[in-house]
């Protein structure tokens, strides 16, 4: 059993808004992207095991937990932006990105614009690789949302439904193992200011029609660094099949799909998850920036390989 420690949340101010993160640790740096209505705290079972041979930097992306929430620029290039704004604050050069959900999509950005700061990328059920996603996320996007919302989240009728989605989650239920994580951003829409910044942050990446942000159109460029790709078997909000795509994008990623996890890997097997991801950074140098390869590779464009998905065989953690 994995115990979760509470971290320090320092803040600075950047462009005038409060930019909340925990940083623990010494060595290498790993940038840890939460997802879409989540914190830094969504991190919380993995920081400490990472933290032992690495610094860990784990922001509250604007918008989302002690960060503020203004009416802002919540596009992935913005959050991009943002977080080399806080790396530069922080005095930080380089970093091995590691994003989760819309996280992975933000990691993906960051690599993109920055690729002379980015050191190996790590995605984690990222958004990005297809359009579908769950039905809740799509519903953020419809009208009528903050006023719904406002209503579902009143004391007595959220309480219902938080405590309702916990005892789901503990159920045992494989349909039901993200409905803890799910209860806690539930909860976090009773505040006005997180309903209008979550549903600027889904429709800056979601339509009723699904994920309109995609990868698909450079993800030849990631041959030019090392990246892992980590799904839940049973993801429920964004389909593992997306691992596969991942592996035919970008044949010489490696993928681990990883059994009896959801859409949090990181929290369902917390110990596995630390592994692979120390392993996969001992296995693999830093990239190193040149300007003449990035850019021969944008002249050349690229062809999505149609490699195999080369999950690894998942054992017991």
């Amino acid at each position: 059993m994995v115990v979760q420690t509470a971290h320090e949340v320092q803040s600075v101010t950047i462009h005038g808004h409060r930019r909340a993160f925990v940083k623990v640790g010494t060595g290498p740096v790993l940038l840890l992207l939460h997802g879409m209505g989540c914190d830094h705290t969504t991190w919380s079972p993995v920081i400490d095991e990472l933290a032992l041979r690495h610094t860990v930097i784990a922001p509250d992306l604007l918008g989302h937990g002690a960060s503020d929430k203004p009416r802002a620029d919540y596009s992935v290039g913005g959050y991009a932006n943002a977080m080399r704004d806080l790396l530069t604050v922080l005095g930080i050069n380089r970093v091995t990105v590691v994003g989760h959900s819309l996280g992975g999509g933000v990691a993906m950005q960051f690599a993109y614009q920055f690729p002379e700061r980015t050191e190996r990328l790590v995605l984690v059920a990222p958004g990005g690789l297809g359009p579908e996603v769950s039905p809740l996320v799509r519903a953020v996007t419809t009208p009528g949302f903050h006023q719904v919302m406002g209503v579902l989240t009143l004391p007595g009728i959220r309480h219902v439904g938080v405590v309702g989605m916990r005892m789901l989650a503990g159920s045992g239920l494989p349909q039901a193992r993200d409905l803890g994580e799910v209860a806690t951003i539930y909860d976090s829409l009773r505040d006005p200011a997180t309903r209008h910044a979550l549903r600027h942050v889904v429709r800056a990446v979601v339509d009723w029609q699904g994920q309109i942000v995609t990868m698909a159109d450079r993800a030849y460029l990631t041959s030019a660094l090392p990246m892992a790709v980590v799904w839940g078997r049973e993801d429920a909000v964004i389909p593992v099949e997306h691992a596969e795509l991942a592996g035919r994008l970008a044949p010489e990623a490696r993928i681990e799909v990883i059994e009896d996890a959801g859409h949090f890997p990181h929290k369902d097997h917390p110990v596995r998850f630390a592994r692979i991801l120390a392993d996969f950074v001992d296995a693999t140098p830093p990239a190193t920036y040149s300007r003449a390869r990035w850019r021969a590779l944008l002249r050349e464009g690229g062809t999505p390989g149609a490699g195999p998905l080369r999950a690894v065989g998942d054992g017991p953690t």
